[in-house]
Formats: structure tokens, sequence, C-alpha cells
């Protein structure tokens, strides 16, 4: 949560000075949808009495625009296409305002930052809702920015030593030419009469006693600065390699993290954007002082002065160097990943990108990547340094691809985009696992120089872990196998190690995340609907959620056992609930309709208090990607006494068919939708306008076949005239059928067909 987050939440009066704020001058809209990158450029840094700044700010107003025009371009669907309209509109807006006069767009955004900061700091102190702190995202943020300023300042510091020690190298070596002729002039005295050598012999001496005094002064002066130096880009080197951990080990880290939790649906993992930008501070600053140090070392070289300068510098250079290496091995990323259940014979895409690619001017020969598939214990030896060249477990076509530059937004990259599996080698399994168990990984790798081939780089990264399948039906549990990996790797771990049980908490809210993003929902699951899950997942009758939170679920309890009296796992179960979910019934889970994760017997105690009609949905017991509708009713074999129905569940097939509103349309004797909402207005919206009217008034004089065997109540003679007259519309000239038109009276009889009247209804099976 950042400054922006916390503005938002403004209150009254604060509200209004922060609304103030915006206009023509500065969209609003342009603050929200570019927040994060908003707040951490160093706005600070640039000295706005400066005209030689023009050119920082410059480029902040390029790459703002930049950035508006980036975010306009993902903008989908149609909501997205205004908001596409309306964001680039801005950029051009902002180019044409502040084009001629950049230091005033840096003087616009840093007022409005200050006093939001101002606004939320004065609101946190009167205790608003708004919080105390400032978040610690922002502050982290903050910090990082900070110390790039200190490197920055420490940088051109050792910089300006560099050049005195140079000078006064430069002034020493002249002195000591000096110090060289007047030695040869003594020399050349003995061949002189006596007289003469007597004249300006003691001149000489003078003079040379004076310059190799000075010299010998001056030499110790040279190695205290650089000494001094040495000491400077220790420093220096120590604040950049604690900078890089913070940056490549926390920041990097965490974004690989969230990318791989957005594989089960979690949050996206967000741009690399500030990411790349704070890479490419550190491989300039290091580059920097790399150059520096051997500069350093060419002057010791120029002018050696015995002491421990060279083992100094020899430290620092090698210090230098692993710095740079790491940065450059660690950027070196998979942007989109592989997809994590890949299906042989079926192609697929994947980027890699080198965060400091430009910056370092890789892409001044483009270096190629190659993807190859290996298996667990191909990726544990890699990772352990063991040879395990040109090892891999298939053959991926198309697996060669060039990183280009693209200049517009400074990155390099490589996008695979029809890469495809063309055979797999298996290795032996283990124990009880399935090959939907097994997992893989894409490696890349590739090779590439830097400072005109002063440096030679072999870079690898491997991809999150891959699910190989050969047909669509393993793809159910596959998907669990990556389903726990994702959401219960630990950062660091060996290929690709996860714990054999997890804390049920932890599982419920892998759940939850992986069924909001598949039914497309802000509608997630309850804690009554974890419960309903824990009782599946444990056979338990427990309706208090604490009794669950202490427990662990097995892999072996996810996706290998079958739940008792079943023929399926409880993955299985969850997984055929999400897909007829997403499919079919999504309005309807969004508007609370469908209760789902009710048992039997919950189902009945609900509806037992309720009035005749009354009905819920819920998710079926029996059957995987089921649906069933309970409701209750008068018992016609035992006047005067209720009882809960129960009809067979409904499947992805039926509603392929004829929609769950329209089946719950034709099905009269269902009134109100638990607890006691009349059913049209819950679902009238979602039926189907009739194509046909039947010219009979009296909708009696001609049941549907949902009257025949629907109600329990009453008991219908069995009556075949299941068509409404054929009306004349539905005729073209020649009198025959207009296939168009007999559309849904073809589904309508397809549905008659397969379902046996006598098997409508049941009050045991669900």
């Amino acid at each position: 949560m950042a400054v922006w987050i916390q503005a938002q939440q403004l209150q009254g009066d604060a509200l209004h000075q922060m609304q103030s704020l915006y206009g023509q001058h500065f969209p609003i809209e342009v603050r929200h949808y570019l927040s994060q990158w908003l707040e951490s450029q160093l706005w600070d840094v640039i000295d706005l009495e400066n005209p030689q700044e023009e050119f920082k700010a410059k480029r902040l107003l390029d790459s703002l625009i930049q950035e508006l025009q980036n975010k306009a371009e993902h903008q989908v669907g149609e909501d997205g296409f205004l908001l596409k309209i309306k964001l680039g509109h801005y950029a051009s807006q902002l180019k044409s305002t502040y084009d001629r006069c950049p230091l005033e767009l840096v003087r616009c955004i840093k007022h409005i930052l200050y006093t939001e900061q101002r606004l939320v700091r004065e609101a946190s102190n009167s205790s608003s809702p708004v919080g105390g702190m400032m978040d610690s995202m922002s502050q982290k943020y903050q910090q990082i920015n900070q110390v790039f300023e200190e490197l920055r300042l420490l940088t051109q510091d050792t910089e300006n030593d560099l050049r005195k020690l140079q000078h006064n190298q430069e002034y020493f070596i002249i002195q000591y030419q000096e110090s060289l002729r007047i030695q040869a002039q003594l020399t050349s005295l003995a061949t002189l009469p006596p007289a003469d050598r007597q004249l300006r012999e003691p001149t000489l001496l003078s003079k040379r006693a004076t310059v190799e005094a000075w010299l010998t002064r001056e030499a110790n002066t040279l190695q205290k600065y650089r000494l001094d130096l040495a000491e400077k880009h220790q420093k220096s080197l120590q604040l950049l390699r604690k900078q890089q951990t913070i940056i490549l080990d926390d920041e990097l880290i965490h974004w690989k993290r969230r990318q791989q939790l957005a594989g089960n649906g979690g949050p996206p993992e967000g741009g690399l954007d500030i990411l790349q930008s704070w890479c490419e501070k550190l491989a300039e600053t290091i580059w920097q002082n790399r150059q520096q140090i051997r500069r350093a070392e060419h002057l010791r070289q120029q002018l050696p002065i015995p002491g421990p300068i060279e083992e100094l510098l020899n430290d620092l250079n090698s210090t230098i160097t692993d710095i740079i290496s790491a940065l450059v091995t660690s950027t070196f990323i998979i942007e989109k990943q592989p997809p994590q259940v890949l299906k042989t014979q079926t192609k697929f895409v994947a980027t890699v990108r080198l965060l400091v690619g430009g910056k370092l001017n890789v892409h001044m020969n483009p270096p190629q990547v190659k993807a190859t598939i290996i298996s667990e214990q191909q990726a544990k030896a890699l990772l352990k340094n063991e040879n395990t060249r040109n090892d891999s477990s298939g053959e991926i076509l198309n697996n060669n691809c060039v990183m280009e530059y693209h200049q517009a937004t400074g990155t390099l990259s490589a996008n695979f985009r029809n890469m495809s599996l063309k055979r797999i080698k298996r290795s032996d399994r283990r124990g009880a696992e399935s090959v939907t168990e097994e997992k893989f990984t894409i490696l890349f790798e590739s090779q590439f120089s830097v400072g005109g081939n002063e440096l030679v780089f072999q870079v690898k990264t491997l991809s999150l872990p891959v699910v190989v399948i050969v047909h669509g039906s393993q793809d159910n549990n596959a998907t669990a196998t990556v389903l726990w990996d994702n959401a219960f790797a630990e950062p660091g771990r060996v290929p690709f190690i996860v714990p054999d049980k997890v804390l049920w908490p932890q599982l419920c809210e892998a759940l939850n995340m992986k069924y909001k993003a598949e039914v497309q929902s802000n509608r997630g699951l309850s804690e009554e609907n974890l419960v309903f899950l824990a009782q599946k997942a444990f056979s338990s009758s427990s309706i208090n959620p604490d009794d669950y939170r202490g427990m662990t679920m097995t892999w072996s309890q996810f996706n290998r056992e079958s739940l008792p009296g079943r023929n399926f796992t409880f993955w299985q179960w969850f997984d055929g609930v999400m897909e007829l979910t997403k499919k079919h019934l999504k309005p309807h889970w969004n508007d609370g309709a469908i209760l789902g994760f009710v048992n039997k017997q919950q189902a009945q105690d609900m509806l037992m208090s309720k009035p005749n009609g009354t009905f819920l949905l819920r998710f079926s017991d029996s059957e995987i990607g089921g649906i069933t509708i309970a409701w209750v009713a008068e018992n016609p074999n035992k006047p005067g006494e209720r009882m809960v129905w129960n009809l067979m569940p409904y499947t992805a097939k039926d509603f392929s068919i004829r929609s769950l509103a329209d089946r719950i349309s034709d099905l009269n004797h269902l009134l109100f939708l638990y607890p006691d909402r009349p059913k049209d207005e819950v679902f009238s919206k979602y039926y189907t306008p009739p194509l046909f009217t039947t010219t009979n008034p009296d909708p009696a004089a001609n049941p549907t076949y949902m009257d025949h065997g629907a109600s329990p109540v009453v008991s219908h003679p069995p009556n075949y005239g299941i068509y409404p007259p054929m009306s004349d519309s539905m005729l073209d000239a020649d009198g025959d059928f207009d296939l168009d038109d007999t559309m849904d009276v073809a589904r309508h009889v397809e549905e008659l067909l397969r379902r046996p009247m006598e098997s409508q209804w049941s009050g045991q099976q669900s």
C-alpha cells in the first residue's frame, strides 16, 4: 500500500484538498494508474533552479509518457477501450504541456506528492482511518532511492579523488623527471675542470636535495591518496553489495514469488519497470566504480610505490567483478512463464528478459537464448554445478531465439512465440507417484559479453515447475500438482521439493485464491464454505472452524486417495465445482444465488423451516461437476407431512442444452430462492426470451414436460403433448422448417429424449 492508497482513504476537507491538486495540468487518472511508478522516481534529486537539470526532467517526462502509453496498450474489453483512449489522450496532453518546460512537470509532481504525504501524515496524527505510519512499501522504495543517491555522491567523490590523484601523480612524474635531469647534470660535472665543477656543483646538489625531499614527501602523499581512495571504494562496494542484496534477494525474489502465486490465480506479479530501473542504476554505479578501480590500478602500474595498495586493488577488482557477475546472472529472468501444465504437440510461448541488458549495451551484439526441457533430477544437478551439458528430457521445437532490444521501453528480451514440445522422456517414478506428479522445468540459457568482451557471462534460469501431459484428461491432476507446488514451495529450495503436508488454513488460502481466479469473481469462499470443505476433506461433522485450524492435510489426502465412498479425490471434486461454475454458473455465483457448499443434511435443516416451494442450489456430493436443486414441498404419500426433495444433479452437458436459469423457470413449483427471494426476482434477467408462443391462452390445457414430473405435490397423468402448437412464423415460404428459429425446440427435444421421466426426481441421490 503506497501513499496513493492512503490518500484515497482521506475524508472531509483533507480529501477535498487532495482532489484540488489535480486538473488539466495533471489529471488524477494519471496519478491513479501510475501511482507506483510516480512514487518510485527520484523527483527530489532534481534541482529546479538549475537549468542544467532540464535533461533529467525531460527524461522523466518521456518515461512518464511511455508508462502511460504502455498502460493504455494493455487495456482490454469494453471498459478497457474507453480507458485506452483516455490514457492515450492524457499522454498527448502532458507531452504538449511540458515538452518545452519539463522542469515544471517535476515541480508539479513534487508539489502533489509532498502535499499528499502531508495530508496523510496529518490525518494519521488525528487518528484518522488512514492509519498510523507511512506504508512499509513506500518506505522501502524511499530507502532504496536514498541509498542510490548516497551511492551517486560516493561515486562522484571517488571520481574527484581519482582525478586529483591522477593530477598529483602526473606532477610527481614531472618532478621525478626533473630529479633525473639534475642527476644527469651532476654526472656530467665530472668532465668539467675542477674550478667549473666547484662553481656549479653546490647549486645542483641543493636542487637535487630539494627535489628528492619533495619527491619523498609527495610519494608518501600519493600513497596516502591511493589508500584513502581504496578505502572509499571499499565503502562504496559494501554499500553496493548491500543495496544489490535488497534488490535481488528481496525485491526480485518477492516478484518471482508473486509470479508463482499468480500461477494459482493470485494478483498479477506487477511490472518489472521499477525493478529494471533499480538494476540499471546498480549496473551503472557498479560499472563506474569498476572503471575507477581499473584506472587506479593503471596509475599504480604507471608509478609503482611499495606498500599494500597492490593487494587492496586486487581485492577491490575481484569484489567488483563478483558484484557485477551476481547482478548480470540474477537479472536474467523469465518475464512470461511457459504454461505449467504443458501438453505435448501444442504450441506455447515464453519470454525471458535481461534487466540490465540495455545499460550494459549487451544488445550491441544480440545474444541468442536456447530453451531445453530438463527433469527434476537434472535441475538439481545443474544447481550443484555438476556436468549436465547437453542433458535434456525431451525435444522442444523452435527453441532458439535472439534477444531483441526495444528502444522505447529500454528492455532486452527474447520472445519465444512458437515453441512446441515434440516428445518427453520420463524418468522412473517413485512409489505411488503418477505421471501427473512428475515435474520438469524449462531451462533458458545464453552467453554474452559486456564492456567490449572484458567480461563474458554464461547465464541460465529455470522456469517454474512444469507437468507434461499428453491428453486433456490428465489436466485435472496435473493442475493439482502445480497448485500444490506454487502454493507451498519455499524460497531457495532444492528443485522441486515441497512439503508433503500443510496446515488446513494454508490450503484454504490456496483454494480460495484459485477459486476466485478460475471463476473470475470477487466472491471467494466464505468461512462456511471452507468448513464444508474441511468436513469433506477430513470426514468430519464439526461445524466449528477452530477445530480445523491446527489440522494438516497431506498430498495423498488432497489428490491421491479417493474420498470415502467415492471414486474421486478431494481435489477432483473441487476442480469439478470450479469448472462448472466458471463455464455455466458464474453470474449466479456472483449474485449470491448459489450456496453451493452445503451438504444434503444441511440443506434439509435449512429448508424445513421455510415455506413450501423454497429451494436452494448446492453442489452435488456424488458427482464431479454437478449441481442439484433441493426444495421443500408436501409429501404426496403422507398428507400433512413435508419433505425435502433433491433433483438429480445437472452437469455441464445439461447446461450446454439449457441454462440453469431457464431450468429453474421451467419448474413451476420452485417459488422462493432460500431464504425468501422470489425466484423471478433473482433469475428472470437470465431467462432466454421465448422464440414462439402457444395459441392456447390456458397453460393448464397443455402442460409442459416439466409440469408432469416436477412437483411432488401433484401427480399428473402421462401427457405426451410436449410441444406447443407450431406457429406459422416458424415456416418459410415453402412450408419448411427454418433452422435458426427451431434450434431451441431441437434442444428441448434432445433434453427430453436423454432424461427418462421416471428418473427426474430422487429423494436419495444427489
